[in-house]
């Protein structure tokens, strides 16, 4: 392609509503174009970097035996109805009625279009295994996107569905698919973990998600300094202390006055004690039922634990209002010493002795607090979030966190749709059973923003060569001065022909902003073409990472970049 002929609107500025580097850098060099908040239109540069993403996330697909269908985004509520989440998937779900007043969505996923197709047609146990997945649009109705592509409403996702007879070989399909993730992820040249991940609104047995490592995602990771044990921060698991059986009962509990000290700080400065000594005490409403649940006073609660222990729809942190109508106290000073509803404590709550905790009394706290003794938890359980320096649960070395983006998810299902929705197949015995289910899906425009959040700097993008929209920028300076054209014109066609991705800077501009526009919309490499070089018979290369350009010989370019691109690849 000439630049001259390509349609690529770089502009100076950051849009004024971006606040990540990859929605500034697509907008500003030209990849992309808001419409509507969370809705972009792919312009071409945009929209060649995410067909070489889509191709390649075909090619490791089909390569682990799935097969490429396409199914519509406009989906009947009815479906949705039988698989019981119609109701229960939220605002995110864009509904609407057609105009014989049916009810329809806009799909967000499409679990329920696949488990119906899947039983229409599978009939026995001789049908499968079986994996189907599509690349296409989906829609769902964010309340504050942001991030342009990281958290738009209307993006490109690649999702599969695997159907097997039953448990081992949904592991097995979803072993294959782990293995495809990896290669697909190493392919687009991102530095990832795969990590142990919540299932979230798509149910099922167990995930995993695949995390761009990036100083700007949204996701908390936790991994081990040593071994391969690593998870999302909802999810992660940490070592614990071994109770302490030796310990003293304290004496019975009393209240102190702790006049306008609401926070674990403030109590534990006013105190004079250790934050780890106090019982932070947490009201929520678990499907509008009140429960109470507990962490040391140095932990966070980790909410997505709480969730899935009590297995509710909805779970909210109780507003002030409710935490004075069920205490008696303002915030701040609650405590589960006298609450008559569920008390949930966190594993290390039983290791705790001699406990500071909230009276359930404004400007009151209670010291000399024995779990076990003062209040009776319903059960001891993992509540507490992970954080840097815990032990690793698999190994006992420290762990390490890190920021991250996810760019795909791996489920194994089980049965969830396949029961309700009736998806069923007969045994070698003729006895009917549900399928067994796995879903996988990748962000694909996701994973175009998140290769920018970890590869940028501040003149712009900087791509890996694979999914660049041009492997190679040519860059004549002197248009005026016959040989200089001719050589980039030459080397523009020897590099097509050897099948590189190649732009030609053709346009009559001075050579920095030629520079300007190569390095902010990141083409892997650059090939300087000058007046000065040429009459040597050399040109300029230069990868966009490298400081300094390399000399080498017009002849040599081809030779060079295969060479480079190979070493990338290998």
């Amino acid at each position: 392609m000439r630049y001259s002929q390509a349609f690529i609107p770089t502009r100076k500025d950051d849009p004024a509503d971006a606040e990540m580097p990859s929605h500034k850098l697509l907008i500003r060099a030209g990849y992309m174009e808001q419409v509507a908040a969370g809705i972009y239109t792919l312009l071409p540069l945009g929209w060649k970097s995410v067909r070489k993403i889509e191709e390649i996330i075909r090619q490791e697909l089909d390569r682990a035996g799935a097969q490429e269908i396409l199914m519509p985004m406009v989906q009947p509520a009815e479906l949705w109805q039988r698989s019981g989440r119609w109701g229960f998937y939220g605002p995110e779900l864009l509904r609407f009625t057609d105009r014989k007043s049916q009810e329809y969505c806009l799909g967000p996923t499409h679990e329920e279009v696949i488990t119906d197709l899947v039983r229409r047609h599978v009939r026995s146990y001789r049908d499968m295994p079986l994996n189907l997945y599509q690349v296409q649009g989906k829609f769902r109705d964010e309340v504050r996107p942001r991030g342009g592509l990281l958290r738009g409403r209307e993006f490109i996702m690649k999702d599969a569905y695997s159907f097997d007879v039953d448990q081992a070989g949904a592991l097995v399909a979803y072993e294959k698919m782990r293995v495809a993730y990896t290669r697909i992820f190493e392919r687009c040249g991102l530095d990832f973990r795969r990590v142990e991940a919540d299932t979230g609104a798509i149910g099922g047995t167990s995930s995993h998600e695949f995390q761009v490592l990036a100083q700007t995602g949204e996701d908390r990771i936790i991994s081990c300094s040593t071994c391969a044990y690593t998870a999302n921060v909802e999810m992660a698991r940490f070592k614990r202390q071994t109770a302490d059986t030796t310990t003293a009962t304290s004496a019975a509990c009393e209240p102190v006055s702790t006049p306008g000290k609401h926070t674990v700080g403030e109590v534990a400065q006013f105190l004079k004690v250790a934050p780890s000594s106090l019982l932070k005490t947490l009201i929520y409403l678990a499907d509008n039922a009140p429960i109470v649940a507990i962490v040391p006073g140095d932990r966070e609660l980790n909410e997505v634990k709480l969730k899935g222990l009590l297995k509710v729809n909805e779970l909210h942190l109780a507003t002030d209002a409710v935490v004075t109508e069920v205490t008696g106290a303002p915030v701040g000073f609650a405590g589960p010493v006298g609450l008559d509803f569920p008390i949930f404590a966190d594993l290390g709550v039983e290791l705790m002795h001699d406990a500071v905790t909230g009276a359930n009394q404004g400007d009151t706290h209670l010291i000399h607090v024995e779990p076990g003794r003062d209040f009776k938890p319903m059960a001891y359980v993992d509540l507490a979030m992970a954080s840097e320096g815990d032990f690793c649960p698999s190994c006992s070395e420290k762990m390490v966190e890190f920021r991250g983006i996810e760019v795909g998810h791996i489920f194994v299902l089980g049965t969830k749709y396949s029961e309700p929705m009736g998806a069923t197949f007969l045994d070698p015995d003729g006895d009917a059973k549900p399928i067994v289910m796995g879903c996988y899906g990748i962000g694909v425009t996701r994973v175009l923003a998140a290769a920018i959040e970890q590869n940028h700097d501040a003149d712009g993008i900087i791509w890996p060569s694979s999914i660049a929209p041009y492997q190679v920028i040519i860059l004549p300076l002197q248009l005026k001065d016959e040989a200089v054209v001719a050589a980039g014109e030459q080397l523009y066609n020897t590099l097509a022909d050897a099948g590189l991705d190649v732009l030609l800077d053709d346009r009559d501009l001075r050579p920095g902003g030629k520079f300007k526009d190569a390095d902010l919309i990141g083409i892997p490499y650059r090939v300087t073409i000058g007046s000065r070089g040429l009459a040597d018979g050399k040109v300029e290369l230069k990868h966009r990472r490298d400081a300094q350009p390399e000399l080498i010989e017009v002849n040599a370019v081809l030779e060079h970049l295969q060479a480079r691109l190979r070493n990338e690849h290998s």
